[in-house]
């Protein structure tokens, strides 16, 4: 089993582009398909907390119902909010990543570097063609 984790939606470009730096790194992480596995509330909140973020900083708007249950409005508990999450937990913004040297919501996906015990092996383009890692193995950003 890998010390590093990634809650991962195979269908997002950004979380598809954080599985491949961590995999050229020559690592296998444990991929955990949050949609089909959802985190429980306690290992949601202990990711939240060791992120500092706070509920609000984990919700994903675009292509859920965060609109339609009104979650930008400030009256929601954090508790409240992650009931909703664990209702519809494509409300869980991705990917949130988990190693020895912390945990990270990985947006932009090169945040994801800062986070690898390893460094990447190599250049790396991420799916867009966008170049992360140069020939000579240096970080672009």
């Amino acid at each position: 089993m890998s010390d590093i984790t990634i809650y991962h939606n195979p269908q997002c470009g950004t979380s598809r582009n954080v599985l491949a730096l961590i995999r050229h790194s020559g690592v296998e992480p444990t991929v955990i398909e949050y949609l089909k596995t959802p985190p429980s509330r306690a290992e949601l909140q202990a990711l939240v907390q060791a992120m500092g973020l706070g509920v609000r900083g984990i919700l994903r708007q675009k292509g859920t119902p965060y609109e339609a249950l009104d979650l930008g409005a400030s009256h929601w508990s954090d508790a409240q909010l992650l009931d909703c999450i664990e209702k519809h937990p494509i409300l869980i913004q991705r990917p949130i990543v988990q190693t020895p040297l912390g945990v990270r919501l990985c947006r932009p996906s090169e945040q994801v570097l800062d986070l690898l015990p390893q460094p990447p092996q190599g250049a790396f383009a991420k799916e867009d063609g966008e170049v992360v890692i140069n020939a000579q193995g240096q970080r672009v950003r």
